[in-house]
């Protein structure tokens, strides 16, 4: 049927172009020369024989399909501000506000403050930036090509003023605040305490799914007002990192393994703000660990970058075929 209607919209537009260079050599005495040379109108032969390669190629015709599938979908993405000029996937942000108390109660300023950071992380403009050891500038992943844009805050008062990891805070039937279409947005939930636990995250596999996204514990989110040493908004970098495909940097196992080839091994996770050199022989060569990432445990103040091979799982998961690729469609 498409075919059909290409093919009749061809001829409709030869037909127009036809009628209308008729009536141009009626008009303008310029065109006898065209007439007398026996061409009464521009001939352009591109479509006919495209049509008839896609007629007699099967693969052709689907490498068409998809070509005019991906262009639109590109194009309706551009329109609709989804995937910026330069390539940008932007991320829409929903944050869920459940709080005990007014501290938890996070103002909008400081939300908005919280995108910002991660705007800055995940774009390399970090005023920090400029610490990257000169043994890992050649790795760093500069730009990730990811923004985030603040969709909608949704605010609960609650009576729990502690939080566990098991969701409860994802379902309005427990208490907590239901997700916004995750398939479509990222949605960041703030809560009062966990204890230790500063934030989780699913990550793509759980794409959809009612209990998809971040949750962070109100101390660590944002800036302003925020507890040391974890005051730098770097816990929500951390877990949308999780969020899009990113594991800890040391594989959650002694030596463990990351799935990225440019983050060197360690044996375990760094606290604290160490001092670069800080040396690590699990692959027996006396060599620093890039303690400085976002995926390891530092303070905010020590964490500093994304690696290129952490940009390249991330632009995996945003793609147009990735597992994330709903959040272009909202």
């Amino acid at each position: 049927m498409k075919k059909l209607l290409l093919g009749a919209a061809v001829l409709g537009f030869m037909s127009a172009c036809n009628s209308d260079n008729m009536s141009n050599q009626n008009e303008d005495p310029a065109n006898e020369n065209i007439a007398s040379a026996g061409l009464t109108q521009r001939v352009c032969a591109s479509e006919e024989v495209r049509q008839e390669a896609l007629k007699n190629n099967a693969q052709l015709r689907q490498k068409f399909d998809a070509l005019e599938a991906n262009t639109e979908k590109f194009a309706a993405d551009l329109q609709m501000g989804k995937v910026l000029a330069d390539g940008t996937v932007e991320i829409p942000v929903v944050v869920n506000v459940l709080y005990n108390t007014a501290a938890q109660n996070v103002s909008d300023a400081r939300i908005a403050e919280q995108i910002d950071i991660l705007n800055a992380d995940y774009g390399a403009t970090n005023s920090d930036i400029s610490k990257i050891p000169a043994e890992f500038q050649p790795v760093s992943a500069g730009d990730t090509k990811v923004r985030f844009k603040l969709i909608n805050t949704v605010r609960k008062s609650t009576t729990t003023s502690s939080w566990a990891t098991n969701d409860s805070m994802k379902k309005s039937s427990t208490g907590g605040i239901d997700a916004t279409s995750p398939s479509n947005y990222l949605n960041i939930w703030v809560v009062g305490s966990m204890g230790n636990i500063l934030g989780y995250a699913t990550f793509p596999e759980s794409a959809g799914l009612w209990n998809d996204g971040v949750v962070i514990a109100a101390p660590y989110f944002g800036k302003t007002g925020a507890s040391a040493p974890y005051n730098l908004g770097r816990t929500a970098t951390h877990e949308v990192g999780h969020y899009l495909n990113l594991r800890h940097i040391w594989g959650d196992a002694k030596c463990g393994n990351d799935l990225v080839a440019d983050t060197p091994t360690q044996t375990t996770s760094n606290g604290g703000s160490p001092t670069y050199p800080l040396y690590n022989r699990c692959s027996g060569v006396q060599r620093s660990v890039m303690f400085m990432n976002y995926m390891d445990y530092v303070n905010d103040a020590a964490m500093f970058m994304f690696s290129a091979g952490q940009k390249a799982r991330v632009q995996s998961v945003v793609a147009s075929t990735g597992a994330r690729a709903g959040l272009r469609v909202y």
